[in-house]
């Protein structure tokens, strides 16, 4: 197999890899960053979403042998000590219930504020719409996001 050198949460990191193993299961079983979560497979719930260069992005989707020359960030390289805004605005607004979709949810939230640090409801429902919750807790989601851009503002 293959090894790739990848950045990760500021860090370089080798992994030995098949080159079409999905960036899921390197962050899960090769490195150990356990709060990237699976859910779908297909890049349709949302609960493995990463950062690639800012972006959120499926991790499920990628695979490993396209990402050398990325900055991935997963959830727990969002803030060492929980303190990120957005991090700070779920627990304020007791956002999770079962908890499963949140570290995705965050990850979208915190990529979509740095590109828009004043939207509107339609646009944070828009942002956050393509993540999905199976506790529905939309309305707190949406209320947690809104809370971070003025934090971060």
């Amino acid at each position: 197999m293959p090894i790739y050198n990848l950045t990760v949460n500021g860090k370089s990191m080798q992994v030995d890899a098949e080159p079409d193993t999905p960036l899921l299961w390197v962050l899960r079983d090769e490195l150990d960053l356990v709060g990237t979560k699976f859910g779908c497979g297909i890049g349709q719930c949302g609960a493995c979403t990463v950062h690639i260069d800012g972006a959120a992005t499926r991790s499920c989707l990628l695979q490993v042998s396209s990402l050398e020359s990325a900055k991935i960030t997963t959830i727990e390289g969002i803030s060492d000590d929980g303190t990120h805004p957005v991090q700070v605005a779920w627990k304020e607004h007791d956002v999770p219930q079962c908890g499963y979709c949140q570290a995705g949810q965050i990850m979208t939230a915190t990529s979509f504020l740095k590109n828009n640090s004043t939207p509107s409801e339609s646009e944070i429902r828009d942002a956050m719409s393509g993540n999905l919750c199976r506790c529905a807790s939309y309305n707190r989601i949406e209320q947690a996001v809104a809370a971070a851009a003025k934090k971060l503002s």
